[in-house]
């Protein structure tokens, strides 16, 4: 495990080389950092991560984005998460997989009080539709990894939230 210091991520070029995949679940929130602050962490810094990622040996790149992820989308949130996702496919990796899962049905350590009350109801939605609004972090980790362990669907790959659940059992 190597410790990066993302303001100054090309200073730590070494500890991304080497590695055949590159696994990337980086973000924040708009409420936490601002909107600008917002786009440093989920966009820029993801695509200079893939960068020095590519140029260190990765041939396989799994990004984690999120559902409805469009660079033309008026949502600030949506549409960085589709510019990123721009990104990352430019950069060349041999194969490069994107996650777009819905809701993260998670436990957090900081207070997000519209975020629980939206997991308390996606998760009993969650009990008759399963894959329609929300998932499971652990099913996404399960997702991404099997995405590495089977065969690809082509150079670039995207897996939307009924994908994931799917992939995510196997």
């Amino acid at each position: 495990q190597a410790v990066v210091d993302f303001e100054r991520l090309n200073e730590h070029a070494a500890a991304f080389q080497g590695h055949d995949v590159g696994f990337c679940c980086l973000g924040t929130t708009r409420a936490k950092a601002g909107a600008a602050g917002f786009v440093r962490v989920d966009r820029d810094y993801v695509a200079q991560a893939a960068e020095l990622a590519r140029a260190g040996g990765c041939k396989h790149f799994v990004l984690q984005s999120s559902r409805g992820a469009n660079r033309h989308s008026s949502f600030l949130y949506l549409r960085v998460k589709g510019e990123v996702e721009n990104l990352v496919q430019a950069v060349g990796f041999d194969r490069c997989t994107i996650l777009r899962p819905a809701v993260l049905l998670c436990k957090r350590q900081e207070s997000r009080p519209a975020e629980w009350i939206a997991q308390q109801f996606l998760g009993v939605v969650a009990r008759v539709f399963p894959t329609a609004y929300s998932v499971p972090v652990e099913t996404v980790a399960r997702a991404m990894v099997a995405s590495v362990l089977q065969p690809g669907q082509g150079k670039v790959e995207v897996l939307e939230n009924g994908a994931i659940h799917e992939l995510g059992r196997a």
